[in-house]
């Protein structure tokens, strides 16, 4: 199999957790440090210390200090480009699916 499609495989799979998209979209209108993204999503810092590791791991995100904090911010701006295709992606399906729903409705 090509080596970039396994590559791609991988980035996707990181991508397929609530909580990971959730974090990718805050930090796609900026950077973040950790408190907060925990205030907001509400996990553990434990959970967030491993859904950013993974997304470190796969070049999604990066951290820094500063002071006493650990930020984080998005490696990529396409990355936030990639996931506001696929919402409305998933947007336009769930559209397509309840026309099909009103037509079988109106059926009956």
């Amino acid at each position: 199999m090509d080596e970039l499609l396994k590559m791609q495989s991988e980035i996707c799979k990181t991508f397929a957790n609530p909580f990971r998209l959730s974090i990718i979209k805050m930090l796609c209108k900026g950077e973040m440090n950790a408190s907060k993204i925990i205030k907001k999503i509400g996990i553990s810092k434990a959970n967030l210390s491993q859904h950013m590791a993974l997304l470190k791991e796969k070049g999604i995100v990066e951290s820094f200090k500063r002071g006493r904090n650990v930020y984080y911010k998005i490696t990529d701006a396409r990355i936030g480009k990639a996931c506001n295709l696929m919402s409305e992606v998933t947007i336009d399906n769930l559209r397509r699916k309840r026309d099909i729903l009103n037509k079988i409705e109106r059926a009956f």
